[in-house]
């Protein structure tokens, strides 16, 4: 199985299960296996071939899966564990299992077993950027399928760069209608000439269609993290709304990469205009837990210029521009607090100021900055570039399809450790789990969004969901690629890409990810070092 579970132990005797086998117990578990094995039509009844029973003593999302002679038995801490004692009974059937279509007269032979399971993180995550690339809602519910099939339990959605915004706002119309599109997108290689392939790109999520997201996620036990990403990465927003910005510059939605100057202004108009934001955003996905408010890659310049946002900052007392985005994101995860969900930021924003205490950190540029997150008492989901960058291509050879760099492997990924060993326990505790970037500069398609995701989102589930890869992980993974195919995701090989996914060659060593690591290191030292990508 993949990830691996707690305990896992082979029984003498197997069961015959039967597609329209009866499946008995609470109402809501019952929901949760049946739509964890559609491949079973399971029906609901008094006594059946699957028995399910509540035990939340087990904690969340645990469950414990004994299959023998008389049928299967799940018992789960929650919903959550009950639909994830599923996705294992289902990794017990064939990988024909996996498939759209299949005899309605199937029956599969489970073997018996033994698991008693629980994750070592409660935040186990995959992060699709979709501004800079657009993917349509049929490829957001695929992947929170793959996502719930792995237990991966946290889809945060990059909703808003310099480059695109891509969520309806009915409050700010200009938003959808001007800031979703750009066009034509930059095709050149980094540090090389701009180019651009001169073809319009857009798209947005309704606020009906990330209704429907969240909730379809929801019900696999996946939480929708959306991130609207501010102050920086604002030039998009600016192109709608010029008057929230900090300088009296024209904008248009970029359409190279990178980042820009672009800034919005920290005074309350702004404040209101994101709070209605939130307020949509948040009406739309329901009670949400979560909302990442970026705060990374903030250029200050135009603060700096200018007079009455001085005066402002002067006025609330404090001494440096970094002080003023830190008070600028507190307010914002007031806000937040006041609607039930807690901020989550990149790491920049810890470094430049004092943020509330119960924001969570993503330290991207290493774990350095997110031990001393935890240290002052943050709530710590591990994100480093490396190895959790996908948008990394996975060696440094020209026959990978074009990415910001290279390379992080399967092996890199299955290597990590969330909480290093070195840490104190303290700092340990802090730690809530990990989750794996997708940035989609050189994203830009599902099948690339499947070859650069799959299988290093494979190693970093059994990472987070079990605390470290088992020795055995390469094998297991191995016969695990078997279900990939069955479902159709084109995932990288294990020993290279296929010919037709060599797509527009990768320059291998022009940006060495040790490298990278080595100055996003030093420069969390520095407060005001928050413009590596300009």
């Amino acid at each position: 199985m993949i990830p691996r579970p707690n305990l896992l132990s082979d029984l003498s005797a197997s069961y015959e299960l039967a597609s329209g086998a009866a499946v008995s117990g609470p109402a809501d578990l019952v929901d949760a296996v049946r739509l964890a094995l559609p491949v079973l039509d399971l029906r609901p009844g008094d006594a059946g071939a699957v028995d399910l029973r509540h035990d939340p003593a087990l904690g969340p999302e645990a469950y414990r899966l004994v299959v023998g002679s008389r049928g299967v038995e799940i018992t789960a801490g929650d919903r959550a564990g009950a639909f994830y004692a599923g996705q294992s009974l289902h990794q017990l059937l064939p990988h024909a299992s996996y498939r759209s279509a299949f005899s309605a007269e199937a029956a599969w032979i489970v073997p018996g077993v033994r698991v008693e399971d629980a994750p070592r993180f409660s935040w186990r995550g995959l992060h699709l950027d979709v501004a800079r690339h657009f993917f349509p809602k049929r490829e957001v519910l695929r992947l929170v399928d793959l996502m719930a099939m792995h237990k991966l339990n946290r889809l945060h959605l990059h909703l808003v760069d310099d480059q695109g915004w891509r969520v309806e706002s009915r409050a700010y119309p200009r938003l959808h209608e001007v800031s979703s599109h750009r066009s034509r997108t930059a095709v050149n290689h980094y540090r090389e000439p701009n180019a651009y392939d001169e073809i319009p790109h857009g798209g947005h999520y309704s606020l009906d269609d990330l209704a429907e997201i969240a909730a379809y996620a929801r019900a696999r036990a996946v939480t929708v993290v959306p991130e609207i990403d501010v102050p920086g990465h604002a030039q998009a927003i600016l192109a709608a709304y010029p008057e929230f910005g900090s300088s009296d510059e024209d904008y248009q939605v970029l359409e190279r990469w990178g980042i820009t100057p672009a800034i919005l202004s920290p005074m309350p108009p702004t404040v209101e205009f994101l709070t209605t934001i939130f307020d949509e955003l948040i009406g739309a996905i329901g009670e949400t837990p979560y909302v990442h408010i970026g705060g990374d890659e903030v250029v200050l310049d135009h603060w700096t210029a200018s007079a009455e946002i001085t005066a402002y900052r002067d006025s609330l007392g404090l001494s440096s521009m970094g002080e003023l985005q830190a008070w600028f994101l507190r307010r914002l995860a007031d806000v937040l607090a006041e609607r039930g969900a807690r901020a989550v930021v990149w790491d920049e924003a810890f470094v430049s100021g004092e943020l509330r205490h119960d924001t969570l950190v993503m330290p991207w540029r290493g774990m350095s900055v997110g031990r001393r997150a935890a240290a002052a008492g943050h709530e710590v989901i591990a994100t480093p570039v490396f190895p959790l960058y996908f948008d990394y291509a996975e060696s440094a050879s020209a026959d990978e399809p074009v990415a910001i760099g290279d390379a992080i492997t399967v092996a890199d990924v299955a290597a990590f450790s969330p909480a290093p060993d070195d840490w104190s326990e303290e700092e340990r505790s802090r730690v809530v789990g990990a989750q794996a970037q997708l940035w989609s500069e050189r994203i830009p398609d599902p099948r690339t969004l499947d070859y650069r995701a799959w299988p290093r989102a494979c190693a970093l589930a059994e990472v987070a969901w079990s605390g470290s890869a088992g020795t055995d992980f390469p094998a297991r993974l191995s016969e695990h690629l078997g279900r990939l195919d069955a479902i159709g995701v084109e995932y990288r090989p294990l020993d290279g890409p296929k010919p037709w996914q060599r797509r527009r060659p990768h320059r291998p060593a022009a940006v060495r990810v040790a490298d990278v690591m080595t100055r996003l290191d030093s420069m969390t030292h520095d407060a005001e070092s928050t413009r590596p990508s300009v």
